[in-house]
């Protein structure tokens, strides 16, 4: 079995044990290594675009906002923007502070037929400590992922 054959797997077996909508959850690392194991997958980061520019962003990854800053209205076309940068079979990774704009993205995104979405787990920042910050506790930048600022 493939290393993203097992990845997936076992972001797989995540989803069904929670009984999640979409194909699998991945956690930071795992969907880092996919994105260069699978040709072609991307990764959608659904926050706002005050959240790229004051906290930072995965270079190289696909903005598109799930709510607009600081409104918080949905984006009444995120499915169409999806549908314009990216085919139906694509692998999508979505992924947003925490993890739950994307999850609510990646069941949006399959409904909508993109079969092959997945949550990242944790988000950008993860979850708060004890203190009430993030970026300590679980996360893409706490991973010591790829990423930019400003």
């Amino acid at each position: 079995m493939s290393k993203s054959s097992e990845i997936l797997l076992k972001a797989q077996e995540r989803a069904h044990q929670a009984n999640l909508p979409y194909a699998g959850a991945l956690l930071p690392k795992e969907a880092y290594e996919l994105l260069s194991l699978i040709h072609g997958s991307r990764l959608i980061d659904v926050r706002t675009q005050a959240e790229l520019d004051w906290v930072g962003y995965v270079p190289d990854s696909l903005h598109i906002e799930w709510s607009d800053y600081p409104s918080g209205e949905h984006n009444p076309d995120f499915i169409k923007q999806i549908q314009s940068e990216v085919s139906q079979d694509t692998p999508l990774f979505f992924m947003c502070r925490s993890g739950a704009r994307s999850h609510a993205a990646a069941k949006l995104a399959t409904e909508a037929g993109f079969i092959n979405s997945y949550n990242v787990l944790e988000g950008f920042e993860g979850d708060k400590d004890q203190h009430n910050h993030r970026n300590t506790v679980g996360g893409w930048r706490h991973a010591g992922l790829p990423w930019k600022q400003g």
